[in-house]
């Protein structure tokens, strides 16, 4: 089997850069590990900058998301001294689209098919080879045989724990990382949102966010210590948590229910550099993860797959030199929202060991965010989605 493309993982950036590639008239082929259900069972962030929608849309893949989408002009932040909230039409001009990660992936999917996209799955044992060479291709195992794919380019789109990053030897890559102390308990129920935008909570027993999928799927979090396991809460103890560390105003009056999801995430930055490696190219949580506290992980992954299209259509062209740029362009984006993504984390957790003093540090810089139209703007910014 040939094709110009092979693209490792068929999460939504995976599809995405297969389905802008086949618009373009170059030939893609998909290879993921899980089962097709398995990649629609994911639950995962709901927050898409400007910048994730446009590409949706040039994908073709934009007309359910304008349908039932939430457009967010702002957003809220809840200390122990009450809440304020930062506009971002008013402060820069720009909105954010609350819709769902899964269903990205269910819209790609359904573009994909309608282009005859080729996406194999439950591809096991993937390997990359001759990488720097001229003749790069990929191999898997499938149904109890051996298969190859050889290509042009190669797409690592298959995650943190992906065989892409781990196919560039040690010593040609370099790795930053910062592992947080505690992490995220997420709730998924079926019930109406807190209020109709998300709301960041400060609060001393620990940060808590009041977020939502659509008018009738609300996802909730709080934090907690790494050791604690999802067997550890209940539903009535989830929200009783939830409720002290939110607003008195909206806790009195929020919607709670049985939980459809609930698991425990960690959290952590991390980059590699560079994310070329001969005919291999990084794209979303293979070169980097980022806290979920900016709502950047997706919205990452859309701007490396925007960058590495561009660089791909010029290169099946002719014009080969534009890969070069691909990964310092990706990498200047990323590290910007790898700051605001750890100022974000650091204003709004509890840190072990953090003393009285250091609650009332973010205590000030909140309230520094809900005085200051400058600071609201560059969160503003930051949020809604630096440029590509």
């Amino acid at each position: 089997m040939r094709t110009q493309v092979a693209i490792i993982g068929g999460g939504p950036s995976g599809l995405m850069l297969s389905q802008l590639l086949m618009r373009a008239g170059i030939d893609t082929v998909v290879l993921e590990r899980q089962s097709r259900d398995y990649v629609l069972g994911r639950i995962r962030a709901g927050v898409l900058e400007q910048g994730c929608v446009d590409l949706l849309r040039r994908a073709g893949c934009g007309d359910r998301m304008d349908r039932e989408g939430m457009v967010h002009e702002g957003t809220n932040l809840s200390t122990v001294n009450g809440m304020f909230r930062v506009d971002f039409k008013a402060r820069v001009g720009a909105t954010v689209m609350v819709y769902g990660q899964t269903e990205v992936t269910q819209d790609l999917y359904a573009a994909q098919d309608v282009l005859g996209a080729t996406i194999i799955h439950q591809a096991r044992d993937v390997a990359l080879h001759d990488l720097t060479g001229d003749a790069p291709h990929v191999t898997w195992e499938k149904d109890g045989r051996s298969h190859r794919l050889d290509c042009d380019y190669i797409a690592g789109c298959d995650g943190f724990h992906g065989i892409s990053r781990q196919s560039i030897p040690a010593e040609s890559r370099t790795e930053y990382e910062r592992v947080y102390p505690f992490g995220w308990l997420g709730v998924l129920s079926r019930t109406a949102p807190a209020t109709e935008e998300l709301i960041y909570a400060n609060h001393p027993r620990g940060f808590a966010l009041a977020s939502m999928r659509n008018p009738q799927l609300s996802r909730y979090y709080i934090q907690v210590p790494l050791s604690d396991k999802v067997e550890d809460w209940s539903d009535a103890a989830f929200w009783d948590e939830l409720r002290r560390r939110l607003p008195a105003e909206v806790a009195e009056v929020m919607e709670t229910g049985p939980s459809v999801e609930k698991s425990v995430a960690p959290l952590r930055s991390f980059v590699t550099e560079p994310m070329r490696w001969g005919r291999l190219f990084l794209v979303g949580d293979a070169a980097h993860i980022v806290p979920p506290t900016g709502a950047k992980g997706l919205n990452l992954a859309a701007s490396d797959v925007h960058y590495l299209f561009e660089a791909l259509q010029a290169a099946c062209a002719g014009d080969a030199a534009a890969l070069d740029l691909y990964s310092d362009r990706a990498l200047r984006r990323i590290w910007g929202a790898m700051r605001f993504s750890w100022w974000m984390t650091s204003m709004l957790h509890r840190f072990p060991g953090q003393s009285d003093f250091d609650q009332k540090i973010q205590e000030a810089e909140l309230y520094q965010l809900e005085t200051l139209e400058t600071a609201q703007a560059a969160m503003a910014r930051n949020y809604t989605g630096l440029p590509y």
